[in-house]
């Protein structure tokens, strides 16, 4: 077995900061409960939080072929190599995994690239839309669970039950982090939220319905949503899919600055 504690410290969060903008999500996972979690607090962290979500793998640039190969093994040893889990990770070493696993009769593709964006100074969008800004109450909790389940569709991941998704939308009114565009008939048509860890906050759960797009919305809702979380005294920051051009042209519009990369490698 190889030296791992399953615990993570001071010493775990000082490794992060070394990729403050890819491993954000990490981060905060370390403060919360998780299915599996290992550290040798130097030069490797796994975490997997639960199904369905990904397994985080944190290594350091300069990672060694013997550095990913033990990586390789001890998620092998905890189960993680069956085929069905999949894998938030650098570039370098998703393409030792690659390989490696075809050994094992995995075979592992690139899900999605992701950019990671953070925005020190937002700039107002050009483009004005119809209706305004809405910070969630109880009544909107039906309009957030039906628009969280479209946006699992659309990203085709990290599906969960409907009553999964009232959960956290009950969650995210509670704690007044989720919000959403009302066009000036009153239908909601976009979502997003922001949650905070340390000195920065995710912008997150952004979309927007299907018929309303190319109307502005999601801009709009982003660029507010963007400076309640810099007016709170936060950095905000949030993750794209790379291959999702007009997003991120639209994220870059309002003063978002891509600051690093990561991938998904997933079982084929």
């Amino acid at each position: 077995m190889h030296n791992m504690d399953n615990f993570t410290d001071e010493r775990d969060l000082a490794l992060l900061d070394e990729d403050r903008y890819t491993f954000f999500v990490l981060k905060r996972l370390l403060g919360g409960t998780n299915t599996l979690l290992l550290s040798d607090h130097a030069r490797l962290i796994i975490c997997f939080s639960s199904e369905p979500f990904p397994v985080w793998i944190w290594t350091p640039d300069d990672a060694s072929e013997e550095e990913l190969e033990r990586a390789y093994v001890i998620c092998k040893e905890n189960g993680l190599m069956d085929g069905a889990h999949r894998f938030n990770i650098k570039y370098e070493p998703a393409d030792y995994f690659t390989k490696r696993a075809v050994a094992d009769g995995v075979t592992f593709t690139i899900e999605t690239n992701m950019f990671a964006y953070d925005n020190p100074e937002p700039i107002a969008p050009k483009d004005v839309c119809a209706g305004s800004l809405h910070q969630c109450t109880a009544d909107d909790v039906d309009a957030l669970v039906e628009l969280m389940d479209m946006f699992h569709h659309a990203i085709d991941m990290d599906y969960e039950t409907l009553e999964e998704y009232r959960i956290k939308a009950e969650d995210g009114v509670k704690h007044g982090s989720l919000y959403v565009w009302k066009d000036a008939s009153g239908k909601t048509v976009s979502c997003c939220n922001w949650r905070p860890t340390g000195e920065m906050a995710a912008i997150g759960l952004v979309f927007t319905r299907e018929e309303e797009r190319r109307k502005h919305y999601a801009e709009n809702l982003v660029y507010q949503v963007t400076m309640i979380a810099k007016n709170a005294g936060f950095l905000p920051m949030l993750y794209t899919d790379a291959d999702y051009v007009a997003s991120n042209a639209c994220y870059e519009k309002i003063g978002y600055i891509l600051r690093g990369k990561l991938c998904t490698i997933a079982p084929q």
